[in-house]
């Protein structure tokens, strides 16, 4: 805006007036920079040499800051090749460390948004957190310890929760086996006494457990010996039960001995029987082979008999058929004979031929004459066919591209429907009750505007607003209000009423062309059609008649455009410029804006092509019509001619037929003698054929007997075998019961060998148990004793025995009293005496760190009330001065402003923080100042 500039500012409040882009900025930007702010702090650019004037490489600031006893004059020239600074104090080189302690030295904190707030960062003030904004105002304006004794405060406070925790070893078990708990308390020194109360205790129970441990080492002694002594009671018990099995398995073995004697001759008969039964068992399965075999044979004959049968039968039918064709052969010759007489007396009867041309002429002619008009029709009918099926054609291509335009209004309803479904219902109310409304009633606005080209589409939608894109167009107010009623339905939806004059045909301020040199090429209304009420309400709302639009070389030339056209609203290639006069002033002021995406009138339907297809169509539909009508007619008159034709050649036929029918007679006559002659030819002899017949009967019948005889031998020998098969079953029955009887007997006397050999075998295999049994207790007992294999009891064990119980059940009775009371003792070992010592010194460690630990919780608690009181006194005053001049400049815009101090819990000094609360319009409640609840003019404001 301006290569150089000097401000000087005054007491109190300092404001800098001035239009957009007259540098304003620049001055904020300038101060920031010049006392070492970061390009960050201003939120404009990344980069500090984006700063610089455009054209130039190096820039400079240079501000001079009030100091006791002299002023600083500080220096930054800006380079802008390599965004590199250079530092000046009272025009001296100096590097920036020594800038910023400069800077700090005099409080200033341009990275304070409480102390240094640009207008890009307004947002960023609103999203600081109450802590945020508490430590940001300490640090600009509190005294420069305020900050300082909140952050001892906070590690004070830390300090005092780490001794809050307790780590807490307990001591459990009797194998010397810890286990560590860590405990958090809220009050160290009680935890500590709790557990050093509790250790006091474990000790004194430790006086007792030393005496308990030696009565316990009495009783495991005992239990000791007596578990030495208990395999060898054991083994002498094992002992004795062997010698027993040992005497019953001696007898068992001879009583097996003597029942397999007795049992051998009865084996020996059985086998002999088995043998006997076998060999009738084979005669039997002999015999039924070769009786299954001889039956076969037998049904070989049967079948034999029965195709001779069949061959006396095929005799019998094929003499039959003889005869049944000579009586047809003499039927056809009386049928012929008949025949011939009826013609010859037909040709007797026939008078001469008549002169019949005149008549065949004139059929002639008439025909002649039927065909040729016959012709015409056809031809005529042809060119009519070809001419509907063209118009049909035709038809359907426009039914085609009148689908793809139903399609494309299908495709915005959709786009309606889901985006304001209200709407969308609302619409389908309106189609079904259209009959309800005096005028005519316009759809959704997004529906009735048709782009003429899709590119023109962001214009339309930027220049009207979305409630109106989906508003319903009325003629009539009246009509308007019954459809807001509708039913009673409850659905949110927008409806306009058209002017009551039409504003349609508004003429623009002046002609297009007068701009085209500026770039502009239309008027808005002319990019897109609607209904007559969609467009008044358009011209008379928005003006779209009198909206130009332009293109690139209108917004490269768009401060000669506003000062020479003096138009209010202009449209660029991508831009909407909306100018104004100022009230105060009557300079012009314009604000431009980027166009946004068109979303609904992007797919657009051509109405003038929609219009002139359905005209096409109903001429089509009447020009079809009027074919059919025609063909029909030519149709009718083709039938009619066809008709007289058939007469006609049906006359002309008969006419031939009369001059050839002598002719014809004659020619009958003849090949029927022929064909007579050739029947009485064919005769057939039936006599011979009966006699052949009966010759072949008879020699059928002569093979018949021989079969029969072949067959009666057969079921004789079928017979005597059937016989010999019985005998042996009978035979074989008889064998089988005496078998049967045996192996009963042989059975119950193998019921007593078995059970006398299992017994055996019981004994026996008991016996080798109890030997094993034996040898294992001895080594067992010999192992518990720690002897060697060949070593003999001493006789300390021997004495010691003998004063112990001599039974099992009484050792394990006297086992489980001494175990029982052993387990009364639990948690002793030899270790508790060391355990007990131990305990004693960790006593007096614990009552040396508790004192230390009370001693240092003090020292923090009496710091933290200390350090707290001049933290906290000050800071209240502060805030309160704060909210005062907070609440004054509020109140003087007649709205409602509160900063206070908040605290969630008074020790957790992390926790505090500033929260500011705003109302600005009476209906409301105070609200906390968030990025989100309040407008940019109220937090700007705030």
């Amino acid at each position: 805006t301006y290569d150089i500039c000097e401000v000087r500012p005054g007491p109190n409040l300092n404001m800098i007036v001035g239009a957009n882009g007259t540098g304003k900025s620049s001055i904020v930007c300038a101060i920031c920079l010049g006392l070492a702010g970061k390009p960050s702090f201003i939120g404009r650019a990344d980069k500090v040499g984006l700063f610089v004037k455009q054209g130039c490489l190096k820039g400079v600031v240079e501000i001079e800051l009030s100091k006791t006893p002299d002023n600083i004059i500080i220096t930054r020239e800006i380079q802008v090749v390599n965004n590199t600074s250079a530092w000046f104090i009272n025009r001296k080189p100096t590097t920036l460390k020594t800038v910023e302690e400069q800077i700090a030295a005099l409080n200033i904190q341009v990275d304070n948004l409480c102390q240094f707030l640009p207008q890009d960062r307004v947002g960023e003030f609103a999203k600081l957190s109450k802590i945020e904004l508490l430590e940001a105002t300490e640090k600009s304006i509190g005294p420069p310890e305020m900050y300082q004794f909140h952050c001892e405060l906070k590690n004070f406070r830390e300090k005092e929760r780490e001794l809050e925790v307790n780590m807490h070893i307990l001591e459990t078990g009797s194998s010397g086996c810890r286990e560590i708990k860590v405990i958090k308390s809220n009050n160290l020194c009680r935890d500590k006494t709790n557990s050093l109360e509790k250790m006091r205790q474990r000790i004194e129970r430790y006086k007792q457990d030393v005496e308990r441990y030696h009565e316990r080492k009495r009783h495991l002694d005992l239990i000791e010996m007596l578990e030495r002594k208990r395999p060898w009671v054991e083994y002498e018990n094992v002992r004795q039960q062997h010698e027993e099995v040992k005497q019953s398995r001696d007898q068992a073995k001879e009583e097996l001995k003597n029942l397999k004697e007795m049992q051998a001759p009865v084996t020996k008969k059985i086998e002999e029987t088995e043998e006997y039964f076998k060999s009738l068992e084979v005669k039997i399965r002999d015999k039924a082979a070769e009786i299954k075999d001889v039956s076969q044979k037998c049904k070989q004959k049967q079948d034999a008999l029965e195709m001779k049968d069949k061959q006396i039968e095929e005799i019998h039918q094929a003499l039959r058929m003889k005869k049944d064709e000579e009586m047809d052969r003499q039927k056809k010759i009386y049928n012929t004979h008949k025949l011939i007489e009826d013609w010859e007396s037909e040709l007797n009867a026939m008078a001469v031929c008549e002169n019949l041309q005149p008549q065949t002429d004139a059929v002639n002619n008439e025909l002649k004459k039927l065909q040729e008009e016959r012709a015409n029709i056809d031809s005529d009918i042809s060119d009519l066919t070809a001419e509907k099926m063209n118009q049909a054609r035709e038809n359907k291509r426009i039914i085609d591209r009148l689908g793809q335009l139903n399609n494309i209004m299908n495709m915005k309803e959709e786009n309606l429907k889901g985006r304001f479904k209200d709407t969308h219902s609302a619409l389908m109310w309106l189609r079904k009750n259209k009959d309800k409304f005096k005028n005519k009633v316009c759809e959704p606005m997004m529906l009735e505007i048709n782009m003429k080209d899709n590119r023109h589409a962001k214009y339309i939608e930027n220049h009207i607003s979305a409630n109106d894109m989906r508003a319903f167009v009325f003629e009539s107010q009246e009509d308007m209000e019954m459809f807001l009623m509708r039913d009673h339905q409850k659905l949110r939806v927008n409806a306009v009423c058209a002017p009551s004059e039409s504003c349609a045909e508004n003429l623009p301020s002046r002609p297009i062309e007068e701009l085209h040199r500026y770039g502009f090429f239309s008027y808005l209304r002319e990019l897109f059609d609607a209904p007559h009420p969609v467009m008044s309400y358009l011209c008379s709302q928005y003006r779209v008649h009198d909206v130009p639009v332009g293109t690139e070389k209108t917004r490269n030339m768009i401060e000669r455009v506003i000062q020479e056209t003096k138009l209010r609203q202009i449209y660029t290639a991508e831009e909407k410029y909306i100018v104004k006069v100022s009230a105060y002033t009557n300079l012009m002021l314009s604000t431009n804006t980027s166009l946004k995406a068109a979303q609904f009138l992007t797919s657009s339907v051509d109405t003038d092509e929609r219009r002139q297809l359905e005209n096409q169509q109903q001429d089509i539909n009447n020009t079809l019509k009027s074919l059919d009508v025609r063909l029909t007619t030519l149709s009718e008159r083709q039938k009619h001619l066809e008709r007289r034709d058939n007469e006609l050649r049906q006359q002309k036929k008969e006419l031939l037929e009369r001059g050839n029918r002598r002719r014809q007679l004659e020619s009958k006559i003849g090949v029927k003698y022929d064909s007579l002659r050739q029947l009485e030819q064919d005769a057939i002899n039936l006599e011979k054929e009966s006699q052949q017949a009966n010759v072949k009967i008879k020699e059928i019948n002569t093979q018949k007997a021989r079969l029969v005889t072949e067959l009666m031998h057969l079921i004789k020998n079928c017979i005597s075998l059937n016989i010999l098969k019985a005998d042996l079953v009978l035979q074989s029955t008889t064998v089988a019961a005496e078998k049967n009887r045996l192996e009963s007997e042989y059975k119950a006397a193998s019921v007593q060998l078995r059970a006398a050999e299992q017994q055996y075998r019981d004994l026996d295999d008991r016996k080798r148990v109890l030997t094993e049994n034996c040898k294992e207790l001895l080594k067992k007992a010999r192992q518990v004793c720690k002897l060697s294999p060949d070593q003999h009891l001493p006789k300390e064990f021997q004495t010691a025995f003998q004063d112990l119980p001599n039974t099992l059940e009484e050792i394990d009775a006297f086992l489980n009293e001494e175990k029982t009371r052993a387990s009364c003792f639990t948690g002793l070992n030899a270790s508790v005496v060391e355990e007990y010592n131990k305990q004693t010194q960790e006593i007096e460690q614990l009552t040396e760190y508790l004192e230390g630990k009370k001693n240092e919780l003090d020292n923090y608690k009496q710091n933290i009330s200390q350090v707290k009181e001049r933290w906290l006194t000050p800071l209240k005053k502060l805030i309160e001065q704060i909210n005062e001049k907070f609440s004054n400049f509020f109140s003087s815009m007649q709205c409602v402003g509160e900063v206070d101090l908040h605290v969630e819990n008074e020790e957790e000094y992390d926790k505090y923080g500033i929260r500011i609360r705003v109302k600005f319009h009476s209906s409301t409640e105070l609200h906390e100042l968030t990025p989100y609840h309040q407008s940019g003019g109220e937090k700007s404001v705030s």
